[in-house]
């Protein structure tokens, strides 16, 4: 039985396994999740409400044929990755009847995709970078950083973990291993 989607916000992961289940219930959370942000963004660079949902779809089917292919990997919120998405195919339309109309002007309000993406860039090479620090880092500091900013784990449940002798030492030992970490990522 599916999950009702409305119940709980599904995770990435989740929406990821919903389209390679096939389920109707992960692709109706796409539209009504991501939609309005895509038609926003067609609207506030001359489209409509038509064009949006073109769009729209076209960037579903790009997520859809991705996932089905195994090669999908994410490495970005996914509501990132369909905004790129949406955001390169708008522009790609946009130049296609700018070719027709003669009319570049009209889009010279345009967000620059270029920059986006650079930014985008930088932010997924930071993100190996820290990745790769923090295998270098060791135990027990990969788990104590881990747990308490990806696992959201409170310090008492990793003082209780480690078998520390009160929260506070857990803070100080997770200090200590947040600047090692500081300093190899820097390094890198």
């Amino acid at each position: 039985m599916e999950k009702d989607l409305n119940s709980s916000v599904p995770s990435d992961s989740e929406i990821v396994l919903g389209i390679l289940n096939d389920s109707k219930v992960t692709l109706k959370h796409l539209y009504s999740s991501y939609f309005p942000m895509i038609l926003q963004l067609v609207i506030k660079n001359n489209g409509n409400e038509d064009d949006a949902k073109d769009i729209f779809q076209e960037s579903i089917i790009v997520l859809y044929n991705k996932v089905k292919a195994g090669n999908f990997e994410l490495n970005s919120k996914l509501k990132t990755f369909l905004y790129s998405v949406c955001r390169r195919l708008w522009l790609k339309r946009l130049n296609e009847q700018s070719k027709t109309s003669r009319n570049i002007h009209d889009f010279s309000e345009l967000i620059p995709v270029e920059e986006d993406l650079e930014k985008h860039e930088e932010k997924n090479r930071q993100f190996i970078l820290m990745d790769l620090a923090l295998k270098k880092l060791g135990e027990p500091c990969k788990t104590i950083i881990e747990d308490y900013y990806l696992q959201n784990r409170s310090m008492q449940e990793i003082c209780e973990k480690f078998g520390y002798t009160n929260a506070d030492n857990a803070k100080t030992q997770k200090y200590k291993c947040l600047q090692r970490l500081k300093k190899i990522f820097f390094q890198t």
